[in-house]
């Protein structure tokens, strides 16, 4: 093949040179962000819909002031994929802020410790004899708005005042996804001086209201956001999401080629969300479930952001085949198990809210939660037949991971070129169909390498290149995707004999 040069006139050089030129000869390297979605703190000094990047806890809370949301989010994003590059954005909240009152009915006259956990974070207060409800009230009030936990920086998503026995608790952010926040006295703790009657929690103001993420997810653009979490899930930001990564003008469109996933999570009975899952076909959204009843101490936005952290540094690794694996039993830091364990779905009920387009969790025999099987939405081909082609989130990592690396090869060899049925001279600016076939032959040789794709020798036998028959300067390319497929099921009939005859 002829040697190509970018700057290096190819003629009309005549006075002596001896020059090089420096050119790359192309590196991929993937690269994955993700994008966390939730509320600031009044004041705070990150702007809304602006898409920023940070790097730590820290910065976070800097940005969106202390037990914020956003802030919270990024906490419980770090400790399950550490390294991981993460943005945030602020979207606006609307609605109104969920207020629980904590009533102090008795104390014990000899003293003692008070433990209430409210957003499954302790807040304990120390009781002297012959404190009265009103001294314990205001001494309870004082400890959620000072509470911080030193080991794992969390805050309280809350704040306190006090009128003589009685604390108000006021939701930092207005909306609907407080509703369920958890105030719980555990009796487990011995001697735990509120367990019993001694308070009363009641929601006085109901927590209501969803965000208008329009502008939020419009703010984007054409960034690279491959995994998108926001914890809200009412049927109209559903449909935002849609919009923003559908395959004709979002995202995914063949004009844009950004991609993305949304994973989002829903609050409900087995039959609710089953018929939440029935209701959606959309393998650009993930539904992530919590047991409505269950006694859920974590909070809705940490839990999203959790699970979405845990297995996003395996969705985002086309280069040692973690993409392709099964998650079933990576452990998810930080997330507390629902308190009632009878609620939580049976292998049968997990099996169909799989069936309904609704992931799964589990609950490990010592009390963690851990991933059970993540999917998306899809369901249903565009002819309303069953599909199962798009259901498993290891398709989406891998197809983010195959197009970006044939995209980069092509760019790499055949970038700036002219294009020909054929090259008989090797030159070196020229690009053929059979080229650009070779080119993606290699490519997919290297994937089944790396454990995205199988069968390279199929996918050569299929791969059609040829030139547009309208459009000379275009090539066309049907390329026949085999994906390595995760590891679910293992089914064995283990039979057993007295003796083998």
């Amino acid at each position: 093949m002829g040697i190509q040069f970018n700057n290096i006139p190819g003629a009309g050089l005549v006075a002596p040179l001896f020059a090089f030129e420096v050119t790359s000869g192309g590196s991929f390297q993937s690269e994955s962000r993700l994008l966390l979605v939730g509320h600031k703190n009044t004041g705070a000094m990150l702007a809304d819909n602006v898409p920023t990047p940070v790097g730590s806890h820290q910065e976070a809370i800097a940005l969106s002031g202390a037990g914020s949301m956003l802030a919270d989010m990024v906490r419980v994003a770090f400790r399950n994929a550490p390294v991981q590059e993460t943005w945030i954005v602020a979207a606006p909240a609307t609605g109104t802020a969920g207020v629980w009152t904590v009533k102090v009915n008795t104390v014990p006259a000899g003293g003692g410790v008070g433990t209430i956990e409210i957003a499954g974070e302790p807040v304990q207060v120390q009781i002297a004899a012959g404190d009265s409800v009103n001294t314990v009230a205001s001494a309870l009030s004082a400890a959620i708005n000072a509470y911080f936990n030193g080991l794992t920086g969390a805050s309280l998503p809350v704040t306190a005042g006090v009128v003589t026995d009685t604390v108000s608790a006021t939701a930092r952010h207005a909306g609907a996804i407080f509703a369920d926040l958890d105030f719980h006295v555990p009796t487990t703790i011995v001697g735990n001086a509120f367990a019993g009657a001694a308070l009363t929690v009641t929601n006085t103001v109901p927590a209501v209201g969803d965000p208008n993420l329009a502008n939020t997810l419009a703010a984007l653009g054409d960034d690279p956001f491959d995994w998108i979490v926001s914890p809200f899930s009412d049927a109209t930001n559903i449909g935002r999401y849609a919009s923003l990564l559908n395959d004709i003008s979002g995202r995914w469109a063949y004009s844009r080629q950004v991609y993305g996933h949304v994973f989002t999570v829903s609050t409900g009975s087995t039959a609710a969300l089953t018929t939440l899952g029935l209701g959606l076909n959309d393998r650009h959204v993930t539904i992530l479930p919590r047991i409505a009843g269950a006694g859920n101490a974590t909070p809705a936005w940490q839990v999203a952001t959790m699970r979405t952290a845990r297995i996003v540094p395996w969705l985002s690794d086309g280069v040692t085949g973690n993409v392709s694996r099964n998650q079933t039993g990576l452990v998810v830091d930080g997330e507390k198990a629902p308190r009632d364990r009878s609620m939580m779905p049976t292998y049968a009920g997990r099996n169909t809210l799989l069936r309904s387009g609704i992931s799964t969790f589990i609950v490990t025999g010592d009390g963690q939660v851990a991933i059970d099987k993540v999917i998306t939405t899809y369901q249903k081909d565009e002819n309303g037949q069953a599909d199962e082609t798009f259901r498993d989130i290891q398709a989406i990592g891998q197809l983010v991971a195959i197009l970006r690396y044939f995209r980069a090869m092509l760019a790499f060899e055949h970038g700036q070129k002219a294009l020909a049925d054929e090259n008989p001279g090797g030159v070196g600016s020229i690009s053929t169909p059979k080229g650009i076939k070779a080119t993606l032959v290699h490519a997919s040789e290297t994937l089944e390498a790396r454990g995205v794709l199988e069968n390279a020798r199929g996918f050569a036998e299929r791969l059609v290149v040829k030139r547009n028959s309208e459009n000379a300067n275009r090539v066309d390319i049907m390329a026949p995707l085999d994906r390595v497929n995760a590891l679910d099921v293992i089914a064995a009939n283990a039979k057993l004999y007295s003796q083998y005859r």
